[in-house]
C-alpha cells in the first residue's frame, strides 16, 4: 500500500514536515506565548474572507424573506404579548368580580333567614320584641379601678435570680386579691 505525502504544517515557523506516524508529544507542541504571537501577527484580510463567500440567488432571495418575516412580525408578537397581558388582567378581574357576588349572594341568603334578621335588628337597631326589656351596659369601672397601663420595654437585659417559686406564689397572690371591677349596687 503506498503512503501518502503528510500534509503541509500549518504553522509558518516549522519548515519540515512532522511524521506522519509519530505522535505529537508537549515538547514538539507549540507552546501558548508563541501560538498567542503566531495569531495576533497575522492581519484579517477582510476582502479574502468575503471573497469565500459563495452567495447564490436561492440564499439571498430567503434571506430577504427572513428578514422581511422578521420585521412584519416583531411588532405582531409585540401586540400579541401586550394583548395577552391585558386580557390575563380582565381575567383575575373578572375573577374578583365573581367573588365579591359570591360574597354578596351568601349575605342575601343570610337576610332571608328570620333568626338572621331579629339578631340583625337587635344588635344595630336595638330593637327588642314585645314585653322584653332591654338592659345597656355602659362602661362603669372606676378610673382608679382600672388596670395600670403596661410599662414600657426596657432596652437592657435584666438578670433575674433563680428562684422563682416566690415570684409565683406574689404574682398568683396579686391575682387573687386584685380589684377590677366595681360591684353592682343592690336595688
Amino acid at each position: 500500500m503506498a503512503r501518502r505525502p503528510a500534509p503541509p504544517s500549518s504553522s509558518p515557523h516549522s519548515d519540515e514536515p512532522r511524521p506522519q506516524h509519530a505522535p505529537r508529544t508537549p515538547a514538539s507542541a507549540p507552546s501558548s506565548r508563541r501560538t498567542r504571537t503566531r495569531f495576533a501577527d497575522r492581519a484579517v484580510d477582510v476582502r479574502e474572507w468575503a471573497s469565500g463567500i459563495r452567495l447564490s440567488a436561492f440564499a439571498a432571495i430567503m434571506l430577504s424573506l427572513v428578514v422581511l418575516g422578521t420585521w412584519v412580525l416583531v411588532p405582531t408578537i409585540g401586540t400579541y404579548l401586550d394583548q395577552r397581558q391585558k386580557i390575563a388582567a380582565l381575567e383575575h378581574s373578572v375573577q374578583l368580580t365573581e367573588e365579591q357576588i359570591a360574597e354578596l349572594e351568601r349575605e342575601q341568603a343570610r337576610w332571608d333567614d328570620p333568626v338572621y334578621i331579629t339578631t340583625q335588628a337587635r344588635e344595630r337597631l336595638y330593637y327588642v320584641r314585645p314585653g322584653q326589656v332591654p338592659y345597656l351596659v355602659d362602661f362603669d369601672l372606676d378610673p382608679a379601678d382600672l388596670p395600670p397601663a403596661q410599662q414600657e420595654v426596657s432596652e437592657e437585659l435584666q438578670q433575674r435570680g433563680a428562684d422563682w417559686m416566690p415570684h409565683l406564689l406574689r404574682s398568683m397572690t396579686a391575682a387573687g386579691l386584685a380589684q377590677t371591677a366595681v360591684g353592682t349596687p343592690a336595688r
